[in-house]
């Protein structure tokens, strides 16, 4: 009796978890992507810009609704989790995303980060996953934090810090192998996973923060790296005043930026409306704004009209459909 009521309970976690997946997945998703395409046409503006919706043209002269490469090089990483591939067929995807403009809204490429060309570059002379990815500080770029996302719906049922940890290494160190940028996907992946079980952004901010401090500070590769995130793990970014916030590729930066933003609003539109009115790397910045807030506030949060004007809206919302059923199956074994 008592064991069949044991399993009872877990049957009706893994469900709850599916349910939870499901609510959560679309939002954080697209909530990214309309952020990304809500950017693009005013990258590298000056700040004080005034965005109140979907544009088009401008920096690269792209139709309304057009994502860059922080959203391919996701839907890349989704479809390789799908198919439970490895690095190297990873490498292959953007590979295959600056050469042949796979997972691009219009079929070619029009925008890659330096360290990641340079890691694709590698890849292709050597095919060494472990070699490829930038290991300098000035492969610092906001690249491997901008795609890291889906992550949190692999491991939100982990429990393991350092399980967590050494998945999101294993596929953000592929382009951005310095330990400044993977302490910072890590933070913000442990954010999401805090936000995903339903914590205030206050409460799963708190707990993201001293997980990471506490365990990092142990790690010889981390501990030094932690000073530079000094106004995360002490919070006082999010009391920051908007001239010190600095909106631009720098991983340190991005990640503040992104916080900052969310933070400052309590809805989905006035929190990437205000990362794209920064200036400076206008889509990724939104684009990480856009993750956080949709994973928070949910579908009904993001404006309709923005995702309808998405570019291959419906190809992202079946590869979204894919990655539900293959993270819902996760969740019930």
């Amino acid at each position: 009796m008592r064991r069949k009521m044991k399993d009872r309970w877990n049957d009706d976690d893994r469900i709850y978890l599916g349910l939870s997946i499901k609510e959560k997945l679309f939002p954080t998703i697209l909530g990214g992507i309309v952020g990304d395409a809500l950017g693009v046409p005013v990258e590298f503006k000056d700040r004080n810009l005034e965005v109140n919706g979907m544009t088009g043209y401008g920096t690269y002269n792209q139709p309304p609704g057009t994502w860059s490469d922080d959203s391919s090089l996701t839907l890349c990483l989704i479809e390789n989790l799908i198919e439970e591939n490895g690095e190297i067929e990873l490498m292959e995807k953007f590979t295959s995303y600056r050469e042949d403009g796979y997972w691009t809204p219009h079929g070619h490429m029009f925008d890659i980060g330096r360290t990641t060309d340079e890691a694709i570059e590698r890849f292709l002379k050597e095919k060494n996953v472990r070699q490829c990815g930038g290991i300098t500080e000035f492969d610092n770029g906001n690249g491997a934090l901008m795609r890291i996302s889906p992550l949190v719906f692999i491991l939100c049922n982990e429990k393991d810090f350092t399980t967590r940890k050494r998945e999101i290494e294993r596929w953000a160190e592929l382009t951005h192998a310095h330990p400044r940028s993977t302490l910072a996907c890590i933070v913000y992946i442990q954010f999401l996973i805090h936000l995903f079980n339903n914590n205030t952004p206050a409460r799963a901010f708190e707990r993201a923060t001293g997980t990471c401090r506490s365990e990092l500070s142990k790690d010889i590769k981390y501990r030094d790296e932690l000073v530079h995130y000094r106004r995360v793990f002490d919070q006082s970014i999010l009391d920051a005043k908007k001239e010190d916030i600095i909106s631009d590729g720098y991983v340190v930066h991005s990640l503040e930026a992104a916080l900052w933003c969310f933070f400052k609003h309590t809805n989905y539109r006035d929190a990437v409306l205000e990362a794209v009115n920064l200036g400076g790397d206008t889509d990724t910045i939104a684009f990480l704004t856009g993750t956080l807030a949709g994973m928070c506030y949910e579908i009904n949060s993001i404006p309709e009209e923005w995702i309808n004007k998405l570019t291959r809206k419906q190809d992202i919302l079946d590869l979204c459909e894919r990655f539900f059923q293959y993270c819902y199956k996760r969740a019930a074994q």
